[in-house]
């Protein structure tokens, strides 16, 4: 369980996807991230755009600026270190749930195997707490709706009493008022 809790800190939403950058794979993998990469190249028709994207500098600042806030553990991946031979820093690539589960075919190491698995339970944990999440606010959008509705009601019998009241109270002036005329 532990596990799943580490690999959900490192599934990240980006272009509305849920992804998993390379670095933070090829650490759970136990492989360098170039090792992951380098497959990944090596069989690059298994990985189209919707499996696996390369992150833009400001997608990545973004990404980083997060993990500094939220995260407990520091970020590993070190762009500058990262450094093609024309001097510009490489962007981490980021891979979808299906881009992950690709992988178990390009990686076949037992780690790689079993590390799959946890991920995979970690994406479905994911997927019941947003589903969760917006069977709850389903609830709250009825119950307001619910409580708007006995507002009104609430409102119109108020109005019905107040007007009861009224005609009682205009009622007994009537009956109460000083008569004119012959007395007994």
């Amino acid at each position: 369980m532990e596990i799943i809790k580490s690999i959900q800190n490192r599934i990240y939403e980006i272009r509305g996807e849920r992804v998993m950058l390379d670095f933070d794979l090829a650490a759970l993998y136990e492989v360098e991230t170039k090792a992951l990469n380098q497959a990944v190249k090596r069989n690059i028709e298994r990985f189209p755009e919707d499996f696996m994207f390369q992150l833009t500098p400001l997608e990545w600042s973004g990404i980083r600026s997060q993990s500094v806030t939220t995260s407990s553990q520091p970020l590993k991946y070190q762009s500058v270190e990262r450094q093609s031979s024309r001097g510009y820093g490489l962007m981490p690539y980021a891979f979808t749930e299906q881009g992950i589960a690709m992988l178990s075919g390009v990686l076949r190491s037992e780690r790689a195997v079993n590390m799959n698995i946890a991920i995979m339970r970690a994406f479905v944990a994911i997927r019941k707490i947003v589903l969760l999440q917006h069977e709850a606010k389903e609830q709250l959008k009825q119950i307001k709706e619910r409580i708007e509705e006995h507002d009104i009601q609430l409102g119109q019998i108020y109005d019905a009493i107040e007007n009861l009241l009224d005609e009682k109270a205009a009622q007994r002036k009537w009956e109460e008022r000083e008569r004119i005329g012959f007395k007994k």
